[in-house]
């Protein structure tokens, strides 16, 4: 429990048997309940997770928006935190995150990167494809995001009552933030935290996935109009 809260942790997964590993290991005790979502791994990845308590569940079809409604399906607690399994955001700062939160009496808080300090962390590319990203969701949606790619986010398991995500690929990490900012009953901020180096194999394909997740920011722009 964290304060009045019980708290859920996220994580899903594909082919993380080393990082999910670190991120576990270090995990708070007041953290109620961890789900790892395997989203087909091939690797130790759920036997990792389970050897420290974690719930694994399976989600075979892959795509990061998909292993995360699974997650969600299944998340019992108030409060939902959600990171990597490479171990790139910091899981020490779960309780810098949560008092935030609870301080800024927020629905929604999204967890930047931004400003990266760890230069090994992102290349160029990458922090440029991030920077287009998050501007382009900035201008179409009138609201300032400094990190629409950001993975790690705290929020009220409630607000998924009243909110719709349709992707099932990466562009999901976007689509979750765009609702809470659109919606006119549910409040959203960012904070900053440490970003570090992933360990594992790096799954991102920068160009398709940048193109992918720019298409569907303008799709969900109008569809939100037309709504």
């Amino acid at each position: 429990m964290w304060h009045k809260w019980r708290i859920t942790v996220i994580i899903p997964c594909l082919n993380e048997e080393q990082g999910v590993d670190q991120v576990l290991r270090r995990m708070p005790e007041y953290v109620d309940e961890v789900i790892v979502v395997d989203n087909g791994s091939t690797d130790r990845t759920a036997d990792v997770a389970a050897s420290y308590g974690a719930k694994v569940v399976r989600e075979d079809v892959r795509g990061y928006g998909r292993a995360y409604k699974r997650g969600f399906a299944e998340a019992t607690g108030d409060v939902i935190i959600t990171l990597d399994g490479d171990h790139s955001y910091p899981v020490d700062a779960l309780s810098y995150l949560l008092s935030a939160f609870e301080h800024l009496n927020v629905d929604f808080l999204n967890a930047s990167r931004f400003p990266v300090r760890d230069r090994n962390s992102m290349s160029f590319k990458h922090k440029l494809g991030n920077w287009v990203l998050s501007l382009t969701t900035s201008i179409l949606f009138l609201r300032w995001v400094r990190d629409s790619q950001s993975g790690m986010w705290v929020f009220k398991r409630s607000m998924l009552e009243r909110i719709r995500l349709d992707s099932d690929g990466m562009p999901f990490s976007e689509e979750i933030k765009v609702e809470a900012i659109k919606h006119p009953q549910l409040s959203f901020d960012e904070i900053p935290v440490m970003y570090s180096s992933r360990l594992g194999e790096i799954k991102l394909q920068p160009y398709r996935d940048g193109i992918r997740n720019l298409a569907f920011l303008f799709r969900k722009r109008f569809q939100l109009s037309r709504r």
